[in-house]
Parts: structure tokens; sequence; C-alpha cells
């Protein structure tokens, strides 16, 4: 049996192929040297290669498919591939969730959809949400075949035990892994390195080798490439460390989160995020024992995409003394010790009254003036209590000035954009364009260089005056490129779509958004277009 390795596979157009991306690199058989077959059926394949390293490449997956096909005489018209996306959940699969969708809409041109294995298909921790996605196939029409399983998939006794059996075996492999990752970020933090999140104030990320040479500081969104390097803290700039220094002596006098805060912004101290000092930043300063040569991991988890649950303090894991301290450990004991007399535990009535004490001050209720109010929870703690900030308000009798309607409808926009996300992914790789997907669903990177960010763009309408669309702040590594899904006035329907250079907006933010006007758009040399087609050739031309 002989292969070719070509740079696009060249199969037959059908009038829905704008719905599919053919896969670049990908193995098929060289039609001119096997026999006539008869009766060829069209088969769609589905690969996927995890953000762990596994031994299954996408072209190693696809010489499999493509032997099985020939073995059962189907064609393969059409590819759906996820590269770089863990299998435990359909969210951030684009390829998947296009392949359910075309199935279930009546888009599919193919009666089989192939398979390498039952891992590839997903390692969902319910296995009925797998079984769930092959059902959808089946009542469509559609056949699923596990192309490199020793079974065959006829739903017979033995398949059907067989294929439950390799389910729980690949959700069971999810939680072997994370078990296996977790210790070893464990070890990795115990013997003095950093791991995960990034620094705060005051601190920076160093990359060494193996033999503990610096090799750089790592910005914001930088990672370590090589598993023989690691990345250790240190101290910033002497005028960081004696602001950090300075917040502990006012915390240890006993001044109040807010009030240092205060005192930060009327000196025009700058921050870390380019934000303004809040009650939040001083409170994760002072409990940051980074600061006194101490390396803190675990104290919250979020394991196999479940929620983010605190852990007790038995729980976390430290790297002692691997950090040069920057304040004195008998001042971070008594911060520590004010910190924890101060915090009281009060019921969800006295929440409430105190919420209601605080609007009568006033006048009115926000989440910035919630956060920065002394003697009140955080809203953090209100959200966790009554479901949401609003709902304690709607408790107390308060409605606010403020037209929530657009933030009622933020999980169908998210879903906007996240279908949109899914679909520039399939045209971009169908033009052989290498495409991964970030999490949460709004970030591409397009062959590795190319960073493009997706945000729906609420427009605001004033009577004499010029519509503007607002665009929210990015809190993420610089990109290239914003996707701006720019809405009707009604804020109901997609307008259009428009690429913006990232870096033509970024000192132009005021309370986290950016306002542009139609003409504006124009002005700034902004490309709009209407179609979704338009805007993958849009990006497609554009310099990396």
């Amino acid at each position: 049996m002989a292969y070719r390795r070509s740079g696009v596979t060249h199969l037959p157009s059908f009038e829905r192929d704008n719905h599919f991306a053919d896969m670049p690199n990908e193995l098929v058989i060289r039609k001119s040297h096997l026999p006539g077959r008869r009766d060829t059926f069209l088969a769609a394949q589905y690969v996927r290669m995890s953000t762990d390293k596994q031994r299954y490449s996408i072209q190693n997956q696809a010489a499999v498919i493509a032997a099985y096909a020939h073995a059962h005489n189907l064609q393969i018209v059409k590819t759906y591939r996820d590269e770089g996306e863990s299998g435990l959940r359909i969210k951030n699969r684009a390829g998947l969730r296009q392949l359910i969708a075309d199935i279930s809409d009546g888009d599919a041109v193919f009666s089989h959809v192939l398979v390498y294995d039952v891992s590839r298909w997903g390692r969902f921790q319910d296995t009925d949400e797998s079984a769930h996605y092959e059902f959808v196939c089946r009542q469509a029409g559609v056949q699923v075949a596990y192309c490199a399983e020793q079974f065959d998939n006829d739903g017979s006794m033995l398949s059907s035990i067989v294929k439950n059996l390799k389910r729980v075996m690949a959700a069971e492999y999810s939680r072997d892994l994370s078990l296996r990752v977790h210790a070893g970020q464990s070890r990795t933090v115990r013997n003095g390195f950093r791991h995960g999140a990034p620094v705060t104030y005051a601190l920076r990320r160093e990359l060494v080798d193996e033999h503990m040479r610096p090799r750089a500081i790592l910005r914001k969104g930088e990672h370590k490439a090589l598993i023989t390097d690691k990345v250790r803290l240190q101290i910033g700039t002497p005028q960081e460390a004696a602001v950090v220094r300075w917040i502990y002596d006012q915390s240890a006098a006993w001044k109040m989160d807010t009030q240092i805060a205060s005192e930060l912004n009327e000196r025009s101290v700058p921050t870390v995020t380019g934000r303004p000092w809040n009650r939040a930043a001083i409170s994760r300063i002072l409990r940051n024992e980074a600061y006194i040569g101490n390396i803190v991991y675990n104290r919250h988890s979020k394991k196999l995409g479940g929620p983010k649950v605190e852990n007790p303090a038995d729980l976390w894991v430290r790297g002692e003394h691997c950090v040069e301290p920057i304040v004195e450990a008998e001042i971070f004991r008594r911060v520590e010790i004010r910190l924890k007399d101060r915090r009281v535990e009060i019921s969800e009535d006295e929440m409430l009254l105190r919420l209601r004490r605080l609007l009568h001050k006033k006048g009115r209720l926000s989440p910035a003036i919630v956060q920065n109010a002394s003697g009140l929870p955080g809203v953090d703690t209100y959200i966790k209590h009554f479901g949401g900030l609003r709902n304690a308000y709607r408790l107390i009798g308060y409605t606010p000035e403020r037209d929530y309607t657009f933030m009622d409808a933020a999980g169908a926009w998210a879903k906007v954009r996240s279908d949109l996300v899914a679909q520039v992914t399939i045209k971009l790789r169908k033009a052989g364009k290498r495409v991964a997907v970030g999490e949460p669903e709004g970030e591409l990177c397009v062959d590795r260089k190319s960073r493009i960010l997706f945000r729906v763009a609420r427009s605001y309408p004033e009577e004499g005056h010029l519509t503007y669309w607002q665009v929210p702040r990015i809190n993420r590594p610089p990109a290239r490129w914003i996707v701006a899904i720019r809405l009707t006035e009604n804020n109901k329907d997609v307008h259009d779509y428009v690429l913006i250079p990232a870096k033509t907006i970024a000192g132009k933010y005021r309370n986290n958004c950016a306002r542009f006007t139609d003409m504006a758009f124009v002005r700034l040399g902004f490309r709009k277009v209407d179609s979704v087609g338009a805007l993958a050739k849009l990006i497609l031309d554009v310099p990396p």
C-alpha cells in the first residue's frame, strides 16, 4: 500500500465545503496504485491532538484512518480536527462541535465518521456524554467507526461492553494524568521553583537552565520551552521593593487596605496591570508569602474542568527560603494576625444590612463602590452567597440605573463569539494555516505567530449624537489583531466584523473599554466586513 504526503488534500468539492477544513499534511492513499472499487461510500474523519504530549500525532491518526477507509471502501471527503485541545470537554473543540452541528443540521454529505480510537473522540469524565455525541451521529444516519480499535462498532453486545470500558479507561487516564501532573508540580515548588500563574507586584520570573545559570526574564505570556529549564522568582526594582515594604508598614500600623490604595494612587505609583490600586490588589500583596521568601502552591485547585475550590491550609505546598525576602518575617506575621482578627464571619442578613447602609451613604451602588467600602464583604463574597451582586441589590430594594440587558444575554453572545471563532478556524485551516484556539474561546493563534482576539462590541446610540461601539479591554498577553463583533443599535444582532490592529487602541481605554464611532473606525483605517468568509479572507491577507 503506497501513501503520499500533500500540503492540502485534493478531494471533490461540494456545495457546503465552506463548513469544513481540509487537513494540511494528512496522509492519503495514492489512488493510481489501487484497483477500482464499486459502491464507494463517503466519510469524514475526525482527528485530535491533545495538549498532553501523547505519542499519536495527527499525521499518524490520518495514516491509520486512511488504511481503514481503503479496506472498507470509504472515500474521505471531509476532515474535522482539533489541534492542541484536551478531550475533557467539547467546549473548546471547534472541530468536534462543527462535526456534531453539521450532522444535526443535516449538512453532512457523508455517511461515516472515522476516528482513530475511543480516546480521540474524547476523554469525557462522564462517559454518557461521549455516548451522547455518538448517538446524535447514529440518529442522523451517520455511523462512527474507531479505526485503531480491535472491535467493530456494530452495536453488538460485545462491542458495547468493550466500547464503554474504553470510555471509562480514557476518563481514568485523564484523572491519573492529573494526579501525576499535580505531584510533579508539587515537587517543583518544594525544590524552590515557580509554577503556574504570573507573579504579582515587585516580583519577576527568571528562567534558568539545569545548572541554575540565568537565561532570561520571562515577560507576561512567556513560558519555558525546554523541560530541563526551571523558573525561579527574583525581586523587581528597588523602587517596587520599597513600595511593598511601605504597604506592610502601613498595614501593620492598622491602616485599612482602601486607605493604602488611595495613597498609592495619589502618589501615582504604577501597578503591574496599569490599573489603579484597589483593596483587592493590596490584599493580595499582604497575603503573599513570596515577600518573605516562600513559594506557596495549591491554595486553590480546579481539576479536570471542575469548579475552582479553596483548599485547606494543610494541603498547601511550600517551597521555603527560595526567594530573596523583601519584608521581614516578623512584620509579615504581625500583618497576618491582624488580617485574621479583622476577618469576622457575619450572617447574610447582616451582609444585606451593611449593603443597605452603604446605599444610604453613597446614594448608589456599583461593584467598585462595594469592593472598596470599609467594613463590607467583597464583591466575590456577595456573589458566592447570593448568586450575583444584582440579586443582593434586589433583596435590599435597589434598582441600578445601568441597563443590564446586555449582561443578561452575555451567555448567548459568548456562544456567538465561540461559533465565529470555530467558523473562522475551519476556513483558515482549509487555506493551509495552522490554527490553535485559546481558552476561553475568543482567541486564535495563526501559524504560531499572529494572535487574534475576538470581542463583542456593544453599540451605544445617543440621541443627537453618533452611535459609538465599546470594545472591552484586553487583559491578556499582547495580541496583533482584535476582531470586534459590532452589534446593531438594539444590540440584538450582529452588524459587521471589524479587524483592528491591537496597538492602535492600547492607549485608548477608559473604564476598561475603548470607544469608537463609525467615523473613527474609518479614520483609523479599521477594516470592516459583513460575512464570516470575508473576515477569514481578511485575516489571511494581513501581515503576521
